[in-house]
This record gives structure tokens, sequence and C-alpha cells, in this order.
């Protein structure tokens, strides 16, 4: 490593930091009386100094890094910990580090071609900074063999303020790195994200969560090998989480035991998540930001547990029953797209709740005027009334379920072109449709 970094000089990195030291002078700073670390302080003591010398010793290349890791984090982000960074000291961060790769790179790039020096340059670090972003989250983390200790004592050890620079630090690291180099280094990446997922403060755990968002799309199974039920543990015991924090831990469940899990629908992680979030969702059934973000993102886990989801019909049901009488028409269509895929992953045909849900369907049509998506919302009823037609056609004892769907065909007016491969005749008073072949609209 250091022999990579022989190619920059102690003053060739004072010279890059003086842009990002100026402006950190001139940026205004004013933390809320509650924050015990003063974060500009802490990012000014990583630069390096003015100097002339020739040798670059490289803890500093590293302490540099880290600076520019962490200002160039700050793009959305609303937190008083990184909310005072600029667009334009964000920028000069991020060129700064560019400039630097290059300075490296430029005379010994004979590595992957695929990869950008910036990417080469993150690569080179990661085992030298992802330990030391570690320690700082572990500092003021709680320990779980000390079930009596409290949050105050933990942050008594250590300021929460160098855990939550490191948490950026830690998301800005991982998401520069892709596939398939990310998998090269679960060693440790993995249990740096854990560290963060196991901090009591929602802001750490939240940068985790972004982290293993990413690590999920850009790692394979195989790579994560012996730490897919740790990890999926870690998952589980973080659903229960804050309003702020619920889009992540629903995304990042969703894709990591997909990716973990993909070719066992019956595996128990399955349930596991299917029973949190379910059950989270089931004491706050009104909370509209719950509900979106999770009808948003669940369908790689229903692809994935297919027709196991029969077992969960009890608790999913009622709840999409009640969804569909919310007041807003983001809720309802997600809602109907939910139960159109459910319907084609499990076939239903004998469930108890067959029959509610075509009244719930002709109730919701018939109100569909009320909306201002009203052809969406009726487009999608009528898709799910010809699945339900074509999954009872072939229930021998389902004459009643089938006579239901007839009337709430009957109400579904002008579908025609509803599916290519169905011949649809409508008629004042009857709907006559002809399935051409077994299809799953």
């Amino acid at each position: 490593m250091s022999k990579i970094f022989s190619t920059v000089t102690s003053q060739h990195l004072s010279e890059l930091s003086q842009p990002i030291q100026q402006l950190l002078s001139t940026t205004p700073y004013n933390p809320p009386p509650s924050h015990d670390v003063s974060v500009k302080s802490l990012l000014q003591s990583l630069l390096p100094l003015q100097t002339t010398q020739i040798i670059t010793n490289p803890s500093q290349i590293i302490d540099f890094a880290l600076c520019c890791s962490f200002l160039s984090s700050s793009n959305n982000s609303n937190s008083p910990y990184i909310n005072w960074v600029t667009p334009q000291l964000s920028n000069a961060a991020i060129s700064a580090f560019r400039v630097l790769s290059k300075a490296i790179f430029a005379e010994n790039d004979d590595s992957d071609a695929s990869l950008s020096l910036e990417q080469k340059l993150v690569i080179e670090l990661l085992p030298k900074v992802l330990p030391l972003i570690k320690d700082k989250i572990k500092e003021s983390s709680i320990s779980g063999a000390n079930e009596g200790d409290e949050i105050s004592a933990a942050s008594s050890r250590a300021p929460l303020g160098y855990a939550v620079v490191a948490a950026y630090q830690l998301r800005w690291f991982v998401t520069q790195v892709e596939s398939p180099h990310l998998g090269n280094m679960c060693w440790l990446v993995v249990p740096c994200g854990l560290t963060a997922l196991d901090h009591w403060s929602p802001e750490v755990k939240g940068q985790g969560m972004i982290s293993f968002i990413h690590i999920a799309k850009h790692i394979s199974a195989a790579e994560l090998g012996g730490y897919g039920d740790v990890i999926l543990d870690a998952c589980r015991q973080n659903i229960v989480s804050t309003d702020e924090l619920w889009h992540h831990a629903v995304e990042m469940s969703v894709l990591l035991v997909t990716c973990l899990q993909r070719h066992n629908p019956r595996s128990p992680w399955f349930e596991k998540l299917l029973i949190e979030m379910l059950g989270h969702l089931e004491r706050q059934p009104k909370n509209k930001e719950r509900r979106v973000a999770w009808l948003k993102l669940v369908d790689p886990l229903f692809d994935c547990v297919g027709l196991v989801l029969l077992a969960h019909f009890r608790v999913l049901f009622p709840l999409f029953f009640q969804w569909m009488h919310a007041d807003d028409d983001e809720t309802l269509l997600l809602v109907l797209e939910r139960i159109l895929l459910v319907v084609k992953l499990t076939w239903i045909r004998r469930s108890p709740y067959t029959a509610r849900l075509v009244d719930e369907l002709a109730t919701i049509y018939k109100e569909a005027s009320m909306r201002i998506a009203r052809e969406e919302i009726r487009r999608l009823v009528r898709q799910i009334a010809i699945l339900l037609q074509q999954s009872f056609n072939e229930d021998e004892n389902g004459h009643l379920r089938r006579r239901s769907v007839r009337f709430l065909l009957n109400l579904c007016e002008g579908c025609q072109g509803v599916s290519q491969q169905s011949e649809v005749c409508a008629r004042p008073y009857t709907l006559y449709i002809v399935v051409r072949e077994y299809v799953m609209v």
C-alpha cells in the first residue's frame, strides 16, 4: 500500500486539501446544543497541514480520504450532523478525491480497466479504513453482554457524533464499489455493516441499512456465505424501527432475504420476516407512509415465496381489505396490484377470504367514479376478476364462487381489451368471457 501511495508527496496532498480547508473555515456551522462533537473541527483535524516534505505518511492519505468521504456523502441528508455541508464543499471533496486517485494510479494503472480510478483507490483503502470506522461506531454502542447498559452510559463512553460521522463514511465507501469487486470484500464490509445495524442510534442504523441495500444488489448469496443467518437476524431485529427508517428496513430485508433464500420458498426466514412486517403493519394499519413503502417494496418477497403465501392470508387479507378503503388513490392502486400478484401466485379458489374479496372488489368498482384514478382502478379490478374466474372454473365445487364473480364481471362494462388472450362481449346486463387459452393475466 505504501508503495502505491509513494507517488503522492506530502506537499501535493497539502495542496489538494487547501480548497477544502478554505471552504471549511468559511462555511457556517451551528450545531444544536445537544451535540457533543464539533464535526467541523473533526474534519479539519483529518486534513494535512501545510508542508514542504516529500515523504508521505500513508495515514495522512487515509485521514484525507475519510474527510472526503464524509463531505461527499452529504447529498439529500437532513441530519444536523451533515446538513451544514454546502454543495460547494461537497463538490470540492469529490474533486480532490478524484485528483488524488489520478495522482496515485496514473503511472501504476495496470489493474482492472472496468474500474474507475476513484473505485480503484476506494478498494485499495477499504482494508485500512473499515476497521477504523467499525471501531468508531462500536465505541458508543451498547454491549449485548450487559443488558443493564443504558444509552446514556454508552454515550458517556464516547460521543455519538463520532459514530454518526463513521456511519456516513461507511455508507460512502461501500456504495462506491459494485459487483464483482464488492464480493471480494465481504469479510470487511459485512462485519462493519452489522456493527452499524446493532447501534442504538437511528441515524447510525440508517446508514448501515443503506449500505446493506447496496450490498444486496451487488453481492451474491454464495459470496455472503456464512454471514447469511446473522444478516437476516439483524434484518428481523431492525424491522420494528422508527418511521424514518421503515422504508430502508423493509427494502433491506426484502432484498437480502430474496438474495440469500431465493431457491428455498419454505425457508423459515421468509416466515420470520413476513410475520414481523405484517405484525407491525397490523398494529399501525392507518400509517400511510409505512403501508405505501411496504406495498411498493414487497413484490420480490411475494415472488420468491409463491404458494406459501397462503399461510399468511389470515393477516394479509384483513390488511388488504382495510387499505382498499383508504382515502388516497396511491394506497388503493398499490393494494390492487399486490392482490393481482397474490392471486396469480396462489391461484386461490377455496380460501375463506375469496367471497369477501369479490364483494370488496365490487364495492371498489362502484365507488371508483369518485376517485381521480378511476380508470386505472377499474382496469385492475377487471384483471383480478378475470383471473379469479379462470381459477374458479377449475373448481368443481365452486358454483357459488363462480356466480359471485359473474356478478362482479357484470359490473365491469366496457372491459374489451383487458387481456389480449381473452375475447370479451358486453351486453346490458350480462358479460360473457371466452378464454382462448389458460392464461394468467
